[in-house]
């Protein structure tokens, strides 16, 4: 029995009739469980991160997925699905099937503020699917990047009740954050942190971890209630950077990408009018002002974006066969035909955020600083391995969004938003390989599911009204390839890049060029943003702007969005990007708000950088206490980020020391002259900051027991963000190491931690100074 108020009512019985149980009339029933309606299927939401729509051999992309492809060609292609150009924002509209505005995710959740569709809080007026479906009797797991919790609650404090088990899915094994290492990942089940024991010399990848998981949970569901149905949610940290793959994968494609992006994008579209995916008459979109083209580029400029390339594809395809494996464990379990499959390849457009050239470190990049070609050719054989955090450069963006223009992002046009779909329903679809061209978009999923498994839109949830579900189901057109499109009327924005569809008419506005992550100089007007016109019943790429020539109807759009902008939270909107890292320039709540002292006790924690004392851009003191055992002791006793940057207190050979590393670049060590004797100790780091704007350098001061042992200058520290898949840790160094000093993961402290305490010096990067001493870092490293 289905029901539109979740949970439902607890079971009516009739009352005693008598002291004894035998003599009882009627006697008691047992309750029948919750189940859903019969014949609902089970239900399988594969997402793929940071993937173009022209990316993937499903929609005539150069990159090798066989999984894909085979659900394509006995299920649907969708060639007008859209997504919302940025990752969090995608992945609240998917689980809610409302607009991101409306539910809060009007950016990623490290950059929310204080705006209500910018909070990055569900509203429980907006029930997930996942609290839908294990509401109505399904048994929920998720298995992958999350990235929809509010940034400050991703600690052991909490509240938990927007985690992934607090949301609906009853399993949960994955990682919080907007990336992750997948050599050696930082991990929760639930809500415990994890690290996984297998290590990538014994064959441990975190993609094919994810899968092994989730089959094996679906397994033991079918095993033990074969009647239930399940929901898995399986998001993938792949393709987002770093790219990292075995070695095998990216060798496959040496050499297939020296012809370069511009000769790409021609394969590419040809690739997709045999396909039907785009129409015959299909132009390719403009190039972007700015990018070079192939032949611009100098010899040594090819070999490296051809090689970052390479590792691109050779992620991709790796990810596509971890999907494999889990079509197959369901065809060897009988639960293929009846299993409805979205895989949903790309949350976003192909992204830009590798710059111009490239990048071996792409959060070095995202502070201004980027690699030479001849640096990353340095490093070729390294690439996909744990010593790189790479990602591919703009031109090949371009490339993965073929036909389309610009990049994720982007929300204005469609190589930001339009993402392939591919639909597999083997008891629910008819067609073997269709194509569907209506004009769909990711909040149309959940309903489309919920239709499929005859539940009801709820009313209420826990006791909550229910703002109503603003997708439209596609369950019309599984089988009707002329069917009208149901959804007419889309807005988009994100970060000041807007768009309205209407119809097939659509007026788009960039503001801004997505690679170039720190803003330099004073915001721009989103008066002065130009403005273009397309009509896509007829430009399918948005390749001629007719603004000039149809001022009315392109008045007409932008008077729509304004109206529906209103109606969905977009107002006010909010260009900033790295900069809204900093909470207090976001004007966000963050966990330990002005707060200038914090002490841990023992070791064993793990913080995110979000929920850890912010160390960067002012003066600040680390004092750990510590316990050494007659055999001496060595190892960390806390570190932030990790080999592509971050910080260090550490004890070596039983010597004492600090390192700063500065984005895999420099690192800057101080060592204590002797080592520590038997017996408690305070070992201090103070570290003295210049001041003067952001990402200035400091004096650092090593001090044992209160007397300096070592000082020495740091020349720049890192601005904004050490690193999303890194963390601060008490007693060990996590995921990858800040010096090589001591290994990876084997860098426990052997004595004692007793305590470490933070003291923070005045935040000298926030308020009215900000924009000035971003220009001031900027510059000094152009």
């Amino acid at each position: 029995m289905t029901t539109e108020h979740l949970p439902g009512p607890d079971p009516h019985y009739p009352p005693a009739t008598s002291v004894d149980a035998r003599l009882q009339t009627p006697p008691y029933q047992p309750q029948a469980p919750l189940r859903p309606p019969q014949g609902a299927p089970n239900v399988l939401v594969v997402l793929v991160d940071d993937m173009g729509f022209g990316a993937p051999s499903a929609f005539g992309g150069p990159c090798r997925m066989r999984t894909a492809d085979r659900l394509a060609e006995n299920g649907l292609r969708y060639s007008r699905f859209h997504v919302t150009a940025i990752c969090s924002p995608t992945r609240q509209a998917l689980l809610t099937g409302r607009n991101h505005h409306s539910v809060g995710m009007g950016v990623t959740t490290e950059m929310a503020s204080a705006a209500p569709g910018y909070t990055g809080i569900r509203p429980r007026s907006a029930a997930t699917l996942a609290q839908v479906l294990s509401g109505n009797g399904y048994n929920t797991g998720a298995f992958g990047k999350w990235h929809q919790t509010p940034a400050r609650d991703v600690s052991p404090a909490g509240p938990f009740d927007r985690w992934p088990t607090g949301e609906g899915f009853e399993k949960f094994y994955g990682f919080m954050c907007a990336e992750m290492n997948h050599w050696y990942p930082v991990l929760f089940d639930g809500t415990t942190p994890i690290e996984p024991q297998q290590r990538p010399e014994d064959g441990y990848h975190l993609s094919e971890d994810l899968v092994d998981q989730a089959i094996g949970w679906i397994g033991n569901q079918k095993a033990l209630k074969p009647d239930v149905p399940f929901f898995a949610y399986v998001p993938f940290g792949a393709t987002h950077a770093p790219y990292h793959v075995p070695t095998e994968y990216r060798e496959k494609y040496r050499g297939a990408f020296d012809h370069g992006w511009d000769r790409q994008r021609e394969i590419t579209l040809e690739r997709q009018r045999e396909l039907g995916v785009v129409p015959q008459d299909a132009e390719l979109a403009p190039w972007a002002d700015g990018v070079p083209h192939w032949d611009e580029l100098g010899d040594e400029e090819r070999r490296s974006a051809a090689s970052l390339m390479e590792l691109y594809a050779g992620f991709a395809e790796h990810t596509d066969d971890q999907v494999g494996r889990l079509v197959d464990a369901l065809e060897d379990m009988g639960e293929l035909d009846n299993t409805l499959i979205f895989y949903i390849l790309g949350d976003n457009g192909a992204s830009a955020e590798g710059g111009l050239g490239g990048t071996l470190n792409e959060h070095r990049f995202a502070s201004g600083i980027p690699d030479t070609a001849e640096f990353i050719n340095a490093h070729d054989d390294a690439l996909g391995d744990a010593t790189t955090h790479a990602h591919y450069p703009v031109g090949w963006a371009l490339a993965m969004n073929t036909p389309y223009q610009w990049t994720k992002q982007v929300a204005s046009h469609f190589g930001g938003i339009r993402d392939g779909l591919v639909v597999h329903w083997p008891e629910g679809i008819e067609e073997r390989g269709g194509i569907r061209n209506q004009f769909h978009h990711v909040i149309d999923v959940m309903p489309t599911i919920l239709e499929a498994a005859g539940l009801p839109h709820p009313i209420s949830v826990n006791g909550v009204a229910q703002q109503p579900i603003q997708g439209a189901s596609m369950l019309y057109s599984f089988n009707d390839s002329e069917a009208p499109e149901r959804r007419r009327l889309q807005y988009f924005e994100m970060v000041g890049h807007r768009g309205i569809y209407h119809e097939g008419w659509m007026a788009v506005t960039r503001h801004g060029v997505p690679w170039e992550m720190v803003q330099d100089g004073a915001a721009s007007s989103y008066d002065d943003d130009v403005w273009e016109l397309y009509d896509t019943n007829v430009d399918w790429t948005q390749a001629h702007d007719l603004a000039a020539d149809h001022p009315g109807k392109l008045r007409e759009l932008q008077q729509l969005f304004l109206i529906e902008a209103a109606k969905y939270n977009v107002f006010p909107l909010d260009d900033r990007m790295t900069e809204r890292e900093n909470p207090k320039e976001a004007g966000r709540l963050d966990l330990f708000g002005d707060r200038r002292s914090v002490t841990f006790r023992g070791p064993g924690l793990r913080l995110t950088e979000e929920t850890a004392p912010n160390v960067k851009n002012r003066s600040h003191t680390i004092t750990a206490t510590v316990e050494v055992p007659r055999e001496g002791a060595s190892g960390v006793l806390v570190a932030q980020g990790g080999r592509f940057g971050g910080w260090s207190l550490y004890v070596d050979a039983g010597r004492p020391k600090y390192a700063y590393n500065y984005f895999g670049l420099t690192v800057h060590t101080l060592t204590a002259p002797e080592p520590l004797t038997v017996g408690r100790h305070e070992i201090q780091l103070d570290f003295a900051y210049d001041g003067g704007g952001v990402g200035q350098g400091g004096t650092a001061r090593l001090l044992v027991d209160g007397r300096k042992v070592a000082e020495g200058r740091v020349d720049a520290t890192i601005p904004y963000y050490f690193a999303f898949d890194e963390t601060f840790d008490l007693g060990v160094d996590r995921a990858s190491p800040v010096t090589d000093d001591y290994p990876i993961a084997d860098n426990h402290f052997t004595g004692r931690l007793c305590t470490v305490r933070v003291d923070l010096g005045d935040d000298l990067a926030s308020d009215a100074g900000s924009e000035h001493e971003r220009r001031q870092f900027r510059a000094a490293h152009d």
